[in-house]
This record gives C-alpha cells, sequence and structure tokens, in this order.
C-alpha cells in the first residue's frame, strides 16, 4: 500500500476518533503523574481546611495541565489544524494560562471573569459562535459569550469532589460526541473524541481517593471546551426546541451553578463567595458516599443525555413536552436538595 493510500485510509471519521482518543488516553496516563509529581515537588498542593476542603493530606494540583497536553498531543496526531480548530486551540491555552496563575496564588473573581472573557473573544473572532439561523446576529453575539462563561465557570463549580468534573466532563463529551457524528460533524467529533480520552485519563488519577487534583488550569479548559464544542451541531433538524439539547447534555452543572446561586441569594451571601451549598455536598450530608454521588452525577448526565437526543428527534410539540418533564423534575430535585440541613 503506498503511502498516499495509508494517509487515505487513516483520515477515515472513525480511524480519525480513534487515534485521537487513544492518543490522548496514553498520554494523559504518562503525563498525569509526571504533572503531579512536579507539582508535589514546587508545593503546588491543595491543603485541607477542614471545612469545604476534608482530604486527608494535600493533593498536587495542575492536572489540568496534563489534560491539556493530552488533548493537544491527541489533536496534532488527528486533526488539521484549520483556522477555526486553532483559534479553539487559542483560546484553550488562555484559558489554561488564566487557571494556572490561579493555581499558583489567586486571581481576583473580576479578573478571573475578564480574562475568561477575552478567551471567549477569542472564539468569537475565530467564527465560533452559536449560529441558530432563526437567531438575528446581534443577538447569537451576546448569547455564545454568556453560553460559554456559564458552562465555563459551571465546571469549576462542581470541582469540589474526587471525579465529579472530570467524570461528568467524560460522559458529555461522549453524549457530544454521539451527537456531532449523527449530524455529520467529523472535525467536532475528533476534538471531542480526543477530550474524552485526556478526561478518561485523568479520571484514573483523580477517582476517589484522588491523587491529583485538576484544579482551575482544568476545570475552566474543560468548561470551555465542552461549552464551544456544544455548539452548532445541526440539532435543530426536526424542530427548533432542539437547540436546547446542548443546555441539556450540560444540565448537571448548569444545574448546580443555578441551584448554589439561589441558596446563596436567598442566604444573603455573596454569590461568588465560597459555600457548601452544592448539590453534590449536600448529597454527601444525606449520608451518599463520595463514589454514590460521583456515580449519581454520571448517571443523571447520561440519563439528560437520553432526554437531548429524544428532543432532536421527536416533533416540536415532543421536545417542548420531554424538555418541560425534564425542568419540572429539575425543580422537585431543587426543593428535596433545599430541604437537607447543612448546619454542622
Amino acid at each position: 500500500m503506498n503511502p498516499s493510500a495509508i494517509l487515505a485510509l487513516l483520515s477515515r471519521p472513525p480511524l480519525t476518533w480513534g487515534i485521537a482518543f487513544a492518543t490522548a488516553l496514553l498520554v494523559g496516563l504518562w503525563a498525569t503523574p509526571v504533572v503531579g509529581r512536579a507539582a508535589l515537588a514546587c508545593g503546588i498542593v491543595d491543603k485541607p481546611d477542614g471545612v469545604l476542603k476534608k482530604h486527608k493530606a494535600p493533593v498536587p494540583y495542575l492536572g489540568g495541565v496534563a489534560i491539556f497536553g493530552a488533548f493537544l498531543v491527541g489533536l496534532a496526531a488527528s486533526l488539521e489544524f484549520r483556522s477555526d480548530v486553532l483559534g479553539l486551540l487559542l483560546a484553550g491555552a488562555l484559558i489554561v494560562i488564566l487557571g494556572l496563575i490561579d493555581d499558583l496564588g489567586a486571581l481576583g473573581p473580576w479578573i478571573k471573569l475578564g480574562g475568561q472573557a477575552f478567551a471567549v473573544a477569542v472564539l468569537l473572532k475565530s467564527g465560533i459562535y452559536i449560529k441558530l439561523v432563526f437567531l438575528p446576529i446581534w443577538l447569537q453575539i451576546p448569547l455564545t459569550a454568556l453560553w460559554l462563561l456559564a458552562i465555563t465557570n459551571a465546571f469549576n463549580l462542581i470541582d469540589i469532589m474526587d471525579g465529579l468534573s472530570a467524570g461528568v466532563g467524560l460522559v458529555s463529551s461522549v453524549l457530544l460526541f454521539g451527537v456531532a457524528v449523527m449530524a455529520g460533524r467529523d472535525d467536532v467529533a475528533t476534538l471531542l473524541a480526543a477530550l474524552a480520552g485526556a478526561l478518561l485519563a485523568f479520571l484514573r488519577y483523580n477517582f476517589e481517593p484522588a491523587k491529583i487534583y485538576m484544579g482551575d488550569t482544568g476545570s475552566l479548559f474543560v468548561g470551555l471546551m465542552l461549552g464551544a464544542l456544544a455548539m452548532n451541531n445541526s440539532v435543530t433538524a426536526h424542530n427548533r426546541v432542539a437547540a436546547l439539547a446542548p443546555a441539556v447534555i450540560l444540565g448537571v452543572p448548569i444545574f448546580d451553578t443555578l441551584f448554589v446561586m439561589y441558596v446563596r441569594w436567598k442566604r444573603g451571601l455573596p454569590v461568588m463567595r465560597g459555600s457548601p451549598d452544592h448539590f453534590a455536598l449536600r448529597l454527601r450530608k444525606w449520608r451518599l458516599s463520595v463514589r454514590q454521588t460521583v456515580f449519581g452525577s454520571y448517571a443523571a448526565t447520561a440519563l439528560l443525555g437520553g432526554v437531548a437526543f429524544a428532543m432532536t428527534l421527536l416533533d416540536a410539540r415532543g421536545a417542548i413536552a420531554v424538555f418541560a418533564a425534564g425542568t419540572l423534575m429539575a425543580f422537585v430535585v431543587a426543593w428535596v436538595l433545599k430541604k437537607i440541613d447543612m448546619t454542622l
């Protein structure tokens, strides 16, 4: 077989997806413990405080560096770097640098938000924004910015328990990969395959008991990538309501963000101030173990993925009914969780 035939074979989507996933997985399995040892040597660790951080010993940060590196190598082995892909990677690199600075020291919330907004601006400049033909451009741009900032910070917020943010990100990547394949978005599917491989490798070391944390470096990066890759996957072929399907797939971090904001507002606390009000911590208070809470979150993400797929296949009335039922269930869950007493 001549070289051109080999290249043609390797460029077929299923092989490209497999190469991206496998390469990111193998690189991540090697890089994560290396980064962990480097973080320990440099004293870049998360120390327990007995309040929100209850792990027994200091755990190294910077797992996000390994996730980002594995993701990049996976793409280098499988994908042509067009201008939009380069824009996505540049925005990802900016958010990784921002998270790294925050992990090494401490950024104020507004500076941190400003850095995220700059990364979002890079995506917009690269032509990556919500493209729904029934929305005017003057609405698509701000809606994109709001969506990306919300998802980026949502994954940062749920990074409070061993394996939670990485695992939810992994399940979401797999679901969004399925949507991209169904829509014929081969490049988006390749990006998601690489992200899934990197997250699976990291989860090997982040699952309870965690040997390394992703830190803001990882959680912000994963949130930005999933937010960007969830857009424009041609999910509205049967009805326009299906435009909400990506938000449904990412429903677990979105739910936690809205729930925490509401609870803190009701308690008169600043929205950006840390507090033990997250759904995962409330489930732990309800005597669920860490693993039960994490696996329950994975299952909830998978269930929401089923709801999202149903919305893309039904007509408008069916999609509205399914979405309404899911929203009602979310309100019921929020009501039950709010009843849990979080006082010591």
